[in-house]
Protein backbone atom coordinates (compact mmCIF):
# COMPACT_ATOMS: atom_id res chain seq x y z
CA UNK A 1 0.00 0.00 0.00
CA UNK A 2 1.75 3.12 -1.04
CA UNK A 3 0.40 5.42 1.95
CA UNK A 4 1.78 5.73 5.45
CA UNK A 5 -0.16 6.07 8.67
CA UNK A 6 0.11 9.59 9.42
CA UNK A 7 -0.70 10.97 5.74
CA UNK A 8 -3.11 13.42 4.67
CA UNK A 9 -5.38 11.63 2.03
CA UNK A 10 -9.22 11.78 1.42
CA UNK A 11 -11.07 8.74 0.22
CA UNK A 12 -14.00 7.91 -1.74
CA UNK A 13 -16.30 6.15 1.07
CA UNK A 14 -19.77 5.09 -0.88
CA UNK A 15 -21.60 4.72 2.45
CA UNK A 16 -20.70 5.65 5.95
CA UNK A 17 -18.35 8.70 5.85
CA UNK A 18 -20.23 10.82 8.45
CA UNK A 19 -18.05 9.47 11.27
CA UNK A 20 -14.60 9.92 12.74
CA UNK A 21 -13.43 6.63 11.51
CA UNK A 22 -13.80 5.00 8.18
CA UNK A 23 -12.41 2.10 6.83
CA UNK A 24 -12.09 1.70 2.56
CA UNK A 25 -10.34 0.26 0.45
CA UNK A 26 -6.66 1.56 -0.62
CA UNK A 27 -7.56 2.13 -4.47
CA UNK A 28 -10.22 4.60 -3.39
CA UNK A 29 -7.50 6.85 -1.47
CA UNK A 30 -5.57 10.16 -3.16
CA UNK A 31 -3.25 11.84 -1.25
CA UNK A 32 -3.83 15.40 -0.41
CA UNK A 33 -1.32 18.06 -0.95
CA UNK A 34 0.37 19.40 1.73
CA UNK A 35 -0.79 22.87 1.61
CA UNK A 36 -4.66 22.06 1.24
CA UNK A 37 -6.84 22.17 3.62
CA UNK A 38 -9.08 19.51 4.77
CA UNK A 39 -12.12 20.93 4.34
CA UNK A 40 -11.84 22.23 0.76
CA UNK A 41 -10.32 18.40 0.00
CA UNK A 42 -13.66 17.20 1.63
CA UNK A 43 -15.61 19.61 -0.77
CA UNK A 44 -13.91 18.72 -3.79
CA UNK A 45 -14.22 14.93 -4.45
CA UNK A 46 -17.49 13.83 -5.13
CA UNK A 47 -18.47 17.06 -7.30
CA UNK A 48 -15.29 17.81 -8.95
CA UNK A 49 -14.58 14.00 -9.88
CA UNK A 50 -18.16 13.00 -11.00
CA UNK A 51 -17.87 17.03 -13.36
CA UNK A 52 -13.93 16.38 -14.42
CA UNK A 53 -15.10 12.81 -15.34
CA UNK A 54 -18.49 14.11 -17.38
CA UNK A 55 -16.57 17.12 -19.29
CA UNK A 56 -13.40 15.02 -19.80
CA UNK A 57 -14.11 11.49 -20.49
CA UNK A 58 -17.79 11.47 -21.55
CA UNK A 59 -18.63 14.83 -23.44
CA UNK A 60 -14.67 15.79 -24.54
CA UNK A 61 -15.75 18.62 -24.15
CA UNK A 62 -13.04 21.20 -26.52
CA UNK A 63 -11.82 24.44 -26.35
CA UNK A 64 -14.11 27.40 -28.06
CA UNK A 65 -16.93 24.76 -27.45
CA UNK A 66 -20.26 26.10 -25.58
CA UNK A 67 -21.06 24.68 -22.42
CA UNK A 68 -24.47 24.68 -20.47
CA UNK A 69 -24.97 24.13 -17.07
CA UNK A 70 -28.27 23.74 -15.16
CA UNK A 71 -28.35 24.05 -11.18
CA UNK A 72 -25.21 26.24 -11.68
CA UNK A 73 -24.92 26.86 -7.76
CA UNK A 74 -24.69 23.49 -6.43
CA UNK A 75 -21.60 21.68 -5.83
CA UNK A 76 -21.63 19.76 -9.06
CA UNK A 77 -22.99 22.65 -11.42
CA UNK A 78 -20.45 25.01 -9.76
CA UNK A 79 -17.29 22.84 -9.99
CA UNK A 80 -18.75 22.28 -13.81
CA UNK A 81 -19.12 25.72 -14.47
CA UNK A 82 -15.08 25.98 -13.38
CA UNK A 83 -13.63 23.37 -14.75
CA UNK A 84 -15.70 24.08 -18.48
CA UNK A 85 -13.68 27.75 -17.80
CA UNK A 86 -10.76 25.63 -17.35
CA UNK A 87 -10.95 23.66 -20.61
CA UNK A 88 -11.48 26.63 -22.79
CA UNK A 89 -15.26 26.65 -23.16
CA UNK A 90 -17.65 29.39 -23.29
CA UNK A 91 -20.01 28.55 -19.56
CA UNK A 92 -23.51 29.71 -19.75
CA UNK A 93 -24.80 29.21 -16.07
CA UNK A 94 -28.36 28.37 -15.18
CA UNK A 95 -29.86 28.62 -11.42
CA UNK A 96 -33.05 29.50 -9.97
CA UNK A 97 -32.25 33.12 -8.04
CA UNK A 98 -30.28 36.69 -8.48
CA UNK A 99 -28.21 35.80 -6.09
CA UNK A 100 -27.47 32.28 -7.79
CA UNK A 101 -26.55 33.11 -10.70
CA UNK A 102 -23.90 36.11 -9.35
CA UNK A 103 -21.94 33.37 -7.30
CA UNK A 104 -21.74 31.60 -11.02
CA UNK A 105 -20.85 34.79 -12.35
CA UNK A 106 -18.23 34.78 -9.81
CA UNK A 107 -17.14 31.71 -10.61
CA UNK A 108 -16.18 31.80 -14.24
CA UNK A 109 -19.51 31.88 -16.23
CA UNK A 110 -19.19 34.29 -19.34
CA UNK A 111 -23.38 34.12 -19.55
CA UNK A 112 -26.22 33.48 -16.63
CA UNK A 113 -29.85 32.67 -17.15
CA UNK A 114 -32.91 32.95 -14.32
CA UNK A 115 -34.45 29.99 -15.72
CA UNK A 116 -37.54 30.79 -13.02
CA UNK A 117 -37.79 34.01 -15.07
CA UNK A 118 -36.65 33.87 -18.33
CA UNK A 119 -37.40 31.48 -21.09
CA UNK A 120 -34.64 28.77 -21.05
CA UNK A 121 -34.61 27.52 -24.77
CA UNK A 122 -35.14 30.89 -26.25
CA UNK A 123 -32.26 32.72 -24.13
CA UNK A 124 -29.88 29.74 -25.50
CA UNK A 125 -30.81 30.15 -28.65
CA UNK A 126 -30.26 33.81 -28.69
CA UNK A 127 -27.04 33.71 -26.60
CA UNK A 128 -25.58 31.33 -29.28
CA UNK A 129 -27.51 32.73 -32.31
CA UNK A 130 -29.66 29.83 -33.16
CA UNK A 131 -26.79 27.42 -33.07
CA UNK A 132 -27.19 25.78 -29.97
CA UNK A 133 -24.80 24.60 -27.24
CA UNK A 134 -22.16 21.86 -27.75
CA UNK A 135 -22.95 20.24 -23.91
CA UNK A 136 -25.59 20.24 -21.61
CA UNK A 137 -24.07 19.72 -18.25
CA UNK A 138 -27.45 18.31 -16.07
CA UNK A 139 -27.50 17.55 -12.46
CA UNK A 140 -31.72 18.77 -12.35
CA UNK A 141 -33.59 17.14 -14.20
CA UNK A 142 -37.26 17.48 -13.56
CA UNK A 143 -39.14 19.94 -16.41
CA UNK A 144 -35.64 21.70 -17.34
CA UNK A 145 -34.61 18.61 -18.84
CA UNK A 146 -36.40 18.61 -21.95
CA UNK A 147 -35.91 21.92 -22.77
CA UNK A 148 -32.03 21.87 -21.97
CA UNK A 149 -32.08 19.20 -24.83
CA UNK A 150 -33.92 21.14 -27.06
CA UNK A 151 -30.90 23.65 -26.33
CA UNK A 152 -28.76 21.37 -27.86
CA UNK A 153 -26.58 21.81 -31.31
CA UNK A 154 -25.69 20.11 -33.99
CA UNK A 155 -23.96 16.69 -32.78
CA UNK A 156 -23.93 18.50 -29.45
CA UNK A 157 -24.12 16.35 -25.80
CA UNK A 158 -26.83 16.19 -22.91
CA UNK A 159 -25.20 15.07 -20.10
CA UNK A 160 -27.62 13.28 -17.17
CA UNK A 161 -25.37 13.65 -14.01
CA UNK A 162 -28.75 13.35 -11.77
CA UNK A 163 -32.18 14.41 -10.30
CA UNK A 164 -31.95 17.27 -7.61
CA UNK A 165 -35.57 18.01 -8.84
CA UNK A 166 -36.81 14.91 -7.66
CA UNK A 167 -38.31 14.21 -11.13
CA UNK A 168 -36.47 11.73 -13.85
CA UNK A 169 -37.87 12.90 -16.83
CA UNK A 170 -38.77 10.89 -19.99
CA UNK A 171 -37.25 12.33 -22.90
CA UNK A 172 -38.64 12.51 -26.60
CA UNK A 173 -35.85 10.02 -28.76
CA UNK A 174 -36.83 12.11 -31.88
CA UNK A 175 -34.75 14.82 -30.31
CA UNK A 176 -31.38 13.37 -30.56
CA UNK A 177 -32.24 12.03 -33.60
CA UNK A 178 -32.86 15.20 -35.60
CA UNK A 179 -29.66 17.00 -34.46
CA UNK A 180 -27.77 14.20 -34.65
CA UNK A 181 -26.59 14.70 -30.60
CA UNK A 182 -25.86 12.18 -28.00
CA UNK A 183 -27.95 11.38 -24.24
CA UNK A 184 -24.87 10.24 -21.89
CA UNK A 185 -24.98 9.11 -18.72
CA UNK A 186 -22.48 10.20 -16.17
CA UNK A 187 -22.14 7.41 -13.38
CA UNK A 188 -18.77 8.36 -11.99
CA UNK A 189 -18.88 5.89 -8.50
CA UNK A 190 -19.28 3.10 -10.85
CA UNK A 191 -16.37 4.41 -13.33
CA UNK A 192 -13.90 4.79 -10.44
CA UNK A 193 -14.84 1.06 -9.30
CA UNK A 194 -14.08 -0.22 -12.96
CA UNK A 195 -10.95 2.14 -14.06
CA UNK A 196 -9.19 3.00 -10.79
CA UNK A 197 -6.24 4.03 -12.31
CA UNK A 198 -7.80 6.60 -15.13
CA UNK A 199 -9.80 7.70 -12.01
CA UNK A 200 -6.81 8.64 -9.82
CA UNK A 201 -5.30 10.01 -13.25
CA UNK A 202 -8.16 12.53 -12.84
CA UNK A 203 -7.98 13.45 -9.34
CA UNK A 204 -4.38 14.47 -9.81
CA UNK A 205 -5.38 16.91 -12.23
CA UNK A 206 -7.66 18.31 -10.21
CA UNK A 207 -5.66 18.70 -7.31
CA UNK A 208 -3.09 20.33 -9.71
CA UNK A 209 -5.68 22.53 -10.93
CA UNK A 210 -6.40 23.37 -7.21
CA UNK A 211 -2.94 24.35 -6.44
CA UNK A 212 -2.90 26.30 -9.59
CA UNK A 213 -5.63 28.22 -8.50
CA UNK A 214 -7.49 27.85 -11.50
CA UNK A 215 -10.49 25.58 -9.52
CA UNK A 216 -11.63 26.25 -5.80
CA UNK A 217 -14.78 24.83 -4.45
CA UNK A 218 -17.09 27.40 -2.89
CA UNK A 219 -17.93 25.99 0.76
CA UNK A 220 -20.91 27.94 2.24
CA UNK A 221 -20.97 26.60 5.57
CA UNK A 222 -19.32 23.74 7.95
CA UNK A 223 -21.58 21.54 9.94
CA UNK A 224 -20.41 20.22 13.36
CA UNK A 225 -20.66 15.80 12.97
CA UNK A 226 -24.42 16.22 15.43
CA UNK A 227 -25.93 18.50 12.76
CA UNK A 228 -25.42 16.16 9.76
CA UNK A 229 -28.92 16.19 9.63
CA UNK A 230 -29.06 19.97 9.25
CA UNK A 231 -27.04 20.02 6.63
CA UNK A 232 -28.87 17.52 4.57
CA UNK A 233 -31.99 19.19 5.46
CA UNK A 234 -30.55 22.49 4.02
CA UNK A 235 -29.48 20.49 0.98
CA UNK A 236 -32.81 19.33 0.57
CA UNK A 237 -34.12 22.57 0.93
CA UNK A 238 -32.17 24.47 -1.83
CA UNK A 239 -30.48 26.80 1.09
CA UNK A 240 -27.02 25.58 -0.48
CA UNK A 241 -24.84 27.61 -2.42
CA UNK A 242 -21.80 25.53 -3.57
CA UNK A 243 -20.74 23.31 -1.15
CA UNK A 244 -21.12 21.98 2.52
CA UNK A 245 -19.30 20.35 4.99
CA UNK A 246 -19.75 17.99 7.67
CA UNK A 247 -16.33 18.28 10.51
CA UNK A 248 -15.91 16.16 13.45
CA UNK A 249 -16.07 18.16 16.84
CA UNK A 250 -13.37 15.87 18.34
CA UNK A 251 -9.97 15.02 16.84
CA UNK A 252 -9.66 10.98 16.98
CA UNK A 253 -6.20 9.65 18.40
CA UNK A 254 -5.42 6.51 15.68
Amino acid sequence: VPFQAGQRVMAFVPLGGFAERVACPAKNIVPIPPDMDFKVAAASSMVYGTSYYALKQRANLKKGETLLVLGASGGCGMAAVQLGKAMGARVIAAASTAEKLEVARKNGADEVINYTQQDLRATVKALTKKKGVDVVFDPVGGAFAEPALRCVGWGGRFLVIGFAAGKIPKIPLNLPLLKSSAVVGVFWGAWVQRCPMEAMENMMEISMMMQEGTIKPLISKVYPLSQTWKALDDIAKRKVIGKVVVCPETKSKL
